[in-house]
């Protein structure tokens, strides 16, 4: 299957507030999505819907063919979430949340051992395992939040600002993971770093009060700026909400 993120005319009201309003997306094996829009447009909202968290009112959802109303429990089994914030069990140590983590996913013996090498070693965590998560640094914690979603190697990961408090090296590190990945997984990312859309994304939607504005490769959006840069299509059309054709 190549299409293993599908949504249709997404919809999230709170009372008589719109907060997403019928936003539809496709991503496709191998593609690194960027999802951008000013705060309070709708990103977090939907990536919560996407992954099942929030249920929508209306508008369908299907993860690698499974959709959300059939078989919430599959669906979810096939994607891995960085939330915004990522909250953790502070007086637990990160190789405690992991192991946790996997055996709740039903991960055992040699396949959870492994999985745990792999992403210690690939967000290098070897140095804290041992060290109560309340004692770590925003940018470690932010690394062992990406260590569990990546815990049971899912098709899908979504992954709400990925590189938020790493230093310059760990932002660079965490985003050719990301490329190294990309090949086998469809990736959303949700990112205020216009460079890192340039960087790892193949593709990017802008969202503005709710609504889907653009949809194209970070060149093609940089082509239909006044300016010719992302940054400025990004404030041009957070300013208008005017949608753009690509």
């Amino acid at each position: 299957m190549n299409t293993l993120i599908q949504a249709e005319n997404l919809v999230k009201s709170f009372g008589s507030k719109r907060a997403v309003d019928g936003i539809s997306l496709k991503v496709d094996k191998g593609e690194v999505l960027g999802f951008l829009g000013p705060n309070g447009a709708g990103k977090t909202t939907t990536m919560r819907m996407l992954t099942g968290y929030l249920e929508p009112t209306s508008g369908t959802i299907a993860i690698c063919g499974i959709k959300l109303e059939n078989d919430p429990i599959a669906l979810k089994e096939r994607i891995g979430y960085l939330p915004e914030g990522a909250p953790l069990y502070s007086d637990m140590t990160p190789a405690q949340i992991l192991k946790f983590a996997g055996e709740v996913r039903r991960m055992k013996g040699a396949r959870l051992r492994e999985r745990f090498a792999y992403v210690t070693e690939a967000l290098h965590l070897n140095s804290v395992l041992a060290q109560p998560v309340e004692t770590l640094s925003k940018g470690f914690k932010r690394r062992v939040g990406l260590a569990l979603a990546l815990l049971h190697d899912p098709e899908v990961l979504i992954l709400d600002e990925p590189t938020d408090g790493l230093d310059p090296l760990q932002k660079h590190e965490v985003r050719e993971l990301i490329r190294r990945m990309a090949k086998d997984k469809a990736i959303v990312i949700s990112t205020h770093i216009l460079e890192e859309v340039e960087a790892v994304c193949t593709r990017a939607l802008i969202i503005a009060q709710g609504k889907l504005v653009a949809d194209g490769t970070p060149a093609q959006l940089t082509a239909k700026s006044k300016k010719g840069s992302l940054d400025a299509l990004f404030r041009e059309v957070a300013a208008s909400g005017a949608e753009v054709a690509v």
